[in-house]
């Protein structure tokens, strides 16, 4: 692909933001593999469908010809980043982040092409800083600077403590891409902070200002907040093909395109022209078979998805479920829902009463899974497919 218009729509297709276009031009017009870094913070051992978002646009660049720098930020993770967050982070062990940081190695090449991609960690050369070297890299940038960034300013507003070490870690993501030359650094919307960090670390060291492409946060399983293993309402990359591909055929018929957009490698004309068909009376449904098909394949295998398929096809699609099926959203307040309150909230029953009754009959069923115990819950961030007799659906999202 040669033409410098069509790369770039490949660059930019589903990204927020590109900084600065005309200097990825200049730097694209040399000719030579580009240096693409993007970083992870190994504070979790697995990886979810939220990660690859970032992930599948490093393959695609890749793809282009590119080198990729996947960088395990073991360093920066024993600090935690701060993005986002209204407290300080407790800090990771060493083990911990190395074994979290084992896990991320397992699991990258399921999407990255391994020959094209460089796997570094940034203790490589951040154990290697003195305390003179930290002292300096501290010294270029200022307090009222670091303030500028939305939550630190709002919890030095707020009153809330920020820890000095909490300052170091955008300098020490600054200082990543002076150590690995970088580029172009990738990045979700809410590190744009950290990664301008970079153009100015690389500028204040002699360097090319790397470019900047920022990619949207996915939202999870309840299309409201953002992916995250915390909230329960993630897909990991790792999860069993049957799981994977029941969440996936979960997910709301308006959030369905969201996910086509940022993780399908299908063509933006293939993915309109299916648009097109369900508004002209495609059932929605069989584009997220679809789409389901495509990532469980890609992080399995086709033999998996099509065994996935033929499983969900035999406990809901087989004159089940209803194509009308009414969807809401009830409340868990605490993190968690009984199963007789959902019930009764999506108005399934008339009282929890009901609902108890109707689970020791047999008669409840989620994700058409039979509900044995009055007191199972629901945590929030689920989306689930109640059923309650032979007649009586709802796909709830718990929030």
């Amino acid at each position: 692909m040669n033409d410098m218009t069509q790369v770039l729509d490949v660059i930019k297709r589903g990204a927020d933001e590109l900084l600065i276009e005309a200097e990825l031009k200049q730097k694209l017009a040399l000719g030579r593999p580009l240096r693409i870094k993007a970083g992870f913070d190994p504070t979790a051992p697995d990886l979810h469908l939220g990660h690859t978002v970032l992930l599948n646009k490093m393959r695609q660049l890749q793809d282009l010809g590119h080198h990729a720098l996947f960088l395990i930020g073991d360093f920066t993770g024993m600090i935690g980043d701060p993005t986002g967050k209204n407290a300080t982070r407790p800090p990771l062990s060493r083990e911990q982040v190395l074994e979290n940081a084992q896990s991320y190695r397992d699991q990258v090449f399921k999407v990255l092409d391994p020959e094209k991609t460089e796997i570094v960690f940034n203790s490589t050369w951040m154990d290697k800083f003195s305390a003179v070297d930290l002292i300096r890299l501290a010294a270029t940038h200022t307090v009222a600077q670091m303030l500028e960034r939305d939550d630190f300013a709002k919890r030095y507003k707020g009153g809330q403590p920020i820890a000095i070490h909490e300052f170091i870690y955008p300098l020490v993501q600054g200082y990543d891409s002076v150590a690995l030359k970088a580029d172009l650094e990738l990045g979700g919307t809410d590190q744009k902070f950290n990664l301008l960090m970079g153009r100015e670390m690389q500028r204040h060291y002699g360097q090319p200002a790397q470019c900047i492409l920022t990619m949207p946060l996915l939202e999870g399983l309840d299309g409201v907040n953002k992916m995250s293993k915390s909230l329960g309402n993630y897909i990991g990359i790792t999860d069993a093909p049957q799981d994977m591909f029941g969440k996936l055929m979960s997910i709301s018929d308006v959030l369905m395109w969201r996910y086509l957009e940022l993780l399908s490698f299908r063509s933006l004309s293939e993915i309109a022209s299916w648009r097109a068909e369900v508004e002209g009376g495609r059932n929605p449904r069989d584009i997220k078979v679809l789409l389901a098909q495509e990532i469980v394949a890609r992080f399995h295998s086709q033999r998996d998805a099509e065994a996935a398929l033929e499983e969900f096809d035999a406990r809901f699609r087989k004159g089940v479920l209803p194509d009308d099926m009414p969807e809401m959203t009830v409340a868990a307040p605490d993190g968690v829902i009984s199963v007789p309150l959902l019930l009764r909230q999506a108005g399934l029953v008339d009282g929890t009463s009901e609902a108890m009754r109707m689970i020791v009959q047999g008669a409840v069923k989620l994700d058409g899974e039979r509900v044995n115990d009055k007191g199972d819950t629901v945590a929030a961030g689920r989306v689930v497919v109640a059923q309650v007799g032979k007649r009586k659906f709802a796909r709830i999202t718990v929030q």
